[in-house]
């Protein structure tokens, strides 16, 4: 850490490890200003385990209040009573199963961040802080029901269409597979599309914030369909930065995902279908 507290520079260097940081897989995450770094990747129930370096600068002796490790804010552990550091001080820091159950994730107006935060206790000036990050993963086995989405849309006495994808429930690499049936034509449709829609809802009530992205558009057809043909659909999912479905988290935030079907007419009317699916990560994602 170099801050200024107040004209001089902190009398100490604090650095945070994990025990296996050689051999735990590093993920990208890109901060506040940006900038993107690899940090250490974590499941819910896992052991977090590792150590804080405290260095006094210039071999200098300096008072503190005591030193502590947090966990998200809410779990704590005392690393050192109130004293003064001589020299260089290594503290081992574990946590047990931690539950986590929510993935990390980056969006528009919300992030769910984990980070081991160390805090070495001053009097009169400012305290001493040190911040890890920390990215967390959970995988979901296959679901045991995963039913087909089946609609019917239209104009009435203009165009009839019926389109079907194989399942509701996606892994984070599967495949969309479905078929679009023309019932009716009597207006003049130059292309259609399928996009992915991520829906991000922040807030609660009347201060629910909704934006929404399309992260994928994929050309189904280009020209002019006619009546009893048959479109298929094949989207790959794992070129799309997706991550898995959000609902509710904490009453805080909620990221769901769209398919919507679009039709261009001659005139570019535009007529869309959007259908919501689940997304989710397996284990080999």
């Amino acid at each position: 850490m170099d801050f200024l507290v107040g004209a001089f520079k902190p009398p100490c260097n604090v650095s945070i490890s994990f025990v296996d940081t050689k051999t735990r897989k590093q993920v990208p995450l890109k901060k506040d200003n940006g900038q993107t770094i690899m940090v250490p990747l974590f499941q819910s129930q896992e052991n977090i385990i590792g150590e804080v370096l405290i260095e006094p600068t210039q071999g200098k002796k300096f008072e503190h209040n005591g030193v502590k490790i947090e966990l998200l804010g809410q779990i704590v552990r005392e690393l050192d009573v109130p004293g003064e550091l001589f020299e260089r001080k290594t503290y081992q820091f574990e946590f047990s199963t931690v539950e986590m159950p929510h993935e990390s994730y980056n969006g528009i107006n919300v992030r769910l961040r984990y980070i081991l935060k160390v805090t070495i206790g001053r009097n009169y000036i400012s305290n001493i802080v040190e911040c890890q990050d920390f990215v967390v993963r959970n995988f979901t086995p296959p679901p045991s029901i995963n039913n087909s989405i089946k609609m019917e849309v239209g104009i009435e006495d203009c165009l009839h269409i019926e389109f079907e994808y194989g399942k509701s429930k996606y892994h984070l690499k599967d495949v969309i597979i479905g078929k679009i049936y023309f019932l009716l034509v009597r207006i003049k449709i130059k292309n259609m599309e399928l996009e992915i829609r991520r829906r991000e809802s922040t807030g609660s009530g009347p201060n629910t914030y909704v934006e929404t992205e399309t992260l994928a558009k994929f050309e189904l057809m280009d020209g002019a369909p006619v009546r009893g043909e048959s479109i298929p659909v094949r989207l790959f999912l794992s070129p799309y930065e997706l991550t898995p479905t959000y609902r509710n988290i904490n009453n805080k935030f909620s990221v769901k995902y769209y398919l919507n079907l679009v039709f261009v007419d001659e005139e570019d009317r535009r007529y869309f279908k959007q259908q919501e699916i689940t997304v989710y990560r397996l284990l080999e994602s």
